[in-house]
């Protein structure tokens, strides 16, 4: 098989699930959306996990937003 036509068949299975995880998030209720959220919450609190005062990532993003203009 043709290496590129794999790579193009793959990118495009996964836009395809992209699209799909897309249509299911927006035919999602806001009580089930916040319940997952809180879930999220309420298991990193359990676990000890925490943001922290590190505002690299932030940095970051804020880069890449002036790179490409739109700020």
């Amino acid at each position: 098989m043709d290496a590129n036509f794999d790579m193009k068949f793959y990118r495009e299975r996964w836009k395809a699930v992209e699209e799909i995880e897309r249509q299911e998030l927006r035919a999602m209720s806001i009580e089930k959306h916040w319940k997952q959220i809180n879930s999220l919450v309420r298991f990193a609190i359990e676990n000890g996990l925490a943001r922290g005062e590190d505002n690299s990532e932030m940095e970051v993003f804020l880069r890449w937003t002036k790179l490409r203009g739109t700020a």
